[in-house]
């Protein structure tokens, strides 16, 4: 089988995608009713060897309800007219999907307010307070 590079170091093999074809909805003239030009796409995402774990929990967490309770990632395409076209569009955003996952996150730092700023802060609360305080009832 033939071997699809996702990035310098991952690379999957054709053979472990699943591809299958049904008839798409929606308009089109007579002959787009009768052909099978949309594409389903299941990829096992956890038998896969050619994937690192790190980057399988990533993947099912980017793909949400796209991936069954036994780690198979499905996607639709059916927006063209042709059957190749979907299937290369299909193929596309498992691509994409994929090198997204191989991002890692950066870890969030937790930052604090310096002191200039909360001194900023509460003068301006002061002020706004003494602005407030002055529009009351004028006592003799």
């Amino acid at each position: 089988m033939v071997a699809i590079p996702i990035t310098r170091s991952i690379s999957i093999d054709s053979g472990e995608i699943e591809e299958s074809f049904t008839r798409s909805g929606g308009p089109g003239g007579q002959h787009v009713n009768t052909t099978d030009s949309a594409v389903l796409l299941r990829f096992d995402v956890e038998r896969s060897p050619g994937l690192p774990e790190m980057v399988k929990e990533r993947l099912a967490a980017l793909a949400g309800s796209r991936m069954t309770r036994d780690g198979v990632l499905t996607l639709r395409s059916e927006g063209s007219r042709s059957q190749l076209l979907n299937r290369q569009e299909v193929r596309e955003r498992l691509i994409e999907m994929i090198r997204e996952a191989t991002i890692v996150p950066k870890k969030r730092r937790p930052t604090r307010p310096t002191k200039a700023s909360q001194t900023r802060r509460v003068d301006g609360k002061t002020k706004r307070s003494a602005v407030k305080a002055g529009r009351g009832p004028v006592r003799e």
